[in-house]
């Protein structure tokens, strides 16, 4: 059954249901930021191309959706395999007709503008309200050094923007990695098809080095080579072709944070296969952010258990580690003492501003939170029952949802918003729980 075909994915609301602690096996989806990755990398590779175990979510149904509307690619899913097949088609990639419309998908919008550069014509990529706040200034700044003309339409620095392609020719470039790390990103992938050598240059600290890290493995996955100096520059030698042919998706560590957290605020167990400290993947780090909270952990290459114990707060820099820390304040709301959660200004300019979100639903459920622009001093406690509100944010709702594990009454208003990157986690959320875990 698909994971879309949950019901309460079209609810108003749904109530968790507390349990005591959980004891399971459960495998999170496979990683948002790798299926990107490999479908970004085989739309420019000219070679047919299966990703298997993809997650298969609402930004990664826009992104293959966007890559075969520059016609050079065509991009089937497979819904019972969870695989995603890309075929070239033989045709030159020219712009499409059409705005191309990504919704909420930040990481594939980014990523896109870039690609749009190697399409004949003009290219129009737009996405909802929220996306249409958030910054893409800094990607804009880089591209004309490669030849490619791209501006945001309203001059504000966000979408819609406007790519004239056809003219990526690479050479030298820089850019700031004080915004988001998916600028560094989207012209490393896309240099693999530029006419000439490319050299990126961060001017600055990139933030959120680890999803860098991974775009450079599945880069050299797929057959690609990077040269760098550390995090200050890339280069992408011109000439390479990735190699097609079939690559497998590792679970989603982001995901995996709410199966981690589940264990740790009802003091249970759970046990996750298939990512582990051999991964890429900078949220697995949780999992030790956790053990200093008072969990046991046990991180082998490939799989990683956890069991809960009572939790005391901490003091932890989160700045490669952005996604989670919706998850991780959740779980500080259980914990003795205070958690200073630092370094995150990233989370204001992502979905929501995730800073001040969850300060006011960690207030709303009666815990005491200080913020400031860049960080969240959270008082542990007792949390109490409330209607959460999400924000359209799928990780404030399933952060929140499992503060419902432990606490009566925790209601999760727009349930459905997970479906950007988790559209099963209320069946997996079941799994953890004896009885079920939610309700209409």
């Amino acid at each position: 059954m698909s994971a879309t075909s949950d019901p309460r994915l079209q609810q108003d609301a749904v109530t968790v249901v507390p349990c005591g602690g959980i004891s399971a096996e459960a495998t999170p989806p496979g990683s948002k930021s790798y299926t990107n990755r490999y479908l970004a990398i085989a739309a420019l590779s000219g070679r047919e191309t299966l990703i298997e175990g993809a997650l298969l979510s609402d930004d990664t149904r826009y992104f293959a959706s966007a890559v075969a509307a520059f016609g050079h690619v065509r991009t089937t899913i497979d819904e019972e395999r969870s695989s995603i097949l890309v075929e070239p088609t033989g045709d030159a990639m020219r712009a499409p007709a059409e705005d191309v419309y990504m919704g909420g998908a930040g990481t594939p919008l980014r990523f896109l503008i870039a690609m749009a550069g190697h399409a004949e014509g003009t290219t129009t990529i737009t996405g909802n309200a929220r996306m249409q706040e958030r910054p893409m200034g800094d990607l804009l700044s880089a591209l004309p050094m490669l030849g490619v003309e791209a501006v945001a339409v309203r001059g504000n620095g966000s979408p819609p923007v406007r790519v004239t392609g056809g003219t990526f020719l690479g050479g030298r470039t820089r850019i700031s990695g004080t915004v988001s790390s998916q600028f560094t990103s989207s012209l490393l992938i896309n240099s693999v098809h530029a006419a000439n050598d490319t050299r990126i240059e961060v001017v600055d600290e990139l933030i959120s080095q680890p999803y860098v890290d991974m775009t450079i493995a599945a880069l050299a996955e797929m057959g690609v080579r990077i040269e760098r100096e550390g995090y200050r520059s890339f280069t992408v030698p011109c000439g390479q072709q990735p190699r097609g042919g079939r690559v497998t998706v590792e679970p989603d560590a982001s995901g995996m944070s709410y199966l981690l957290a589940a264990a740790a605020v009802t003091e249970g167990e759970v046990a996750i296969p298939g990512i582990g400290a051999d991964s890429r993947q900078g949220d697995v780090g949780l999992a030790e952010v956790l053990e200093r909270m008072g969990c046991r952990v046990q991180l082998n290459g490939d799989s990683v258990t956890l069991k809960g114990g009572p939790l005391r707060g901490v003091d932890i820099d989160m700045e490669a580690m952005p996604d989670v820390v919706p998850t991780l304040a959740v779980v500080a709301a259980f914990a003795e003492g205070d958690t200073r959660i630092t370094n995150i200004a990233s989370l204001r300019v992502k979905e929501c501003d995730r800073i001040a979100a969850v300060t006011n639903e960690l207030r709303r459920m009666g815990i005491t939170v200080h913020e400031s622009a860049d960080a969240m001093h959270i008082v542990g406690g007792v949390p109490r029952g409330a209607g959460v509100e999400t924000y359209d944010d799928h990780r404030i709702a399933m952060s929140f949802a499992v503060a419902g594990l432990r606490t009566e009454g925790v209601t999760i208003k727009d349930p459905g918003c997970v479906a950007k990157s988790f559209p099963g986690f209320w069946r997996v959320l079941d799994q953890l729980h004896p009885g079920k875990a939610s309700t209409a």
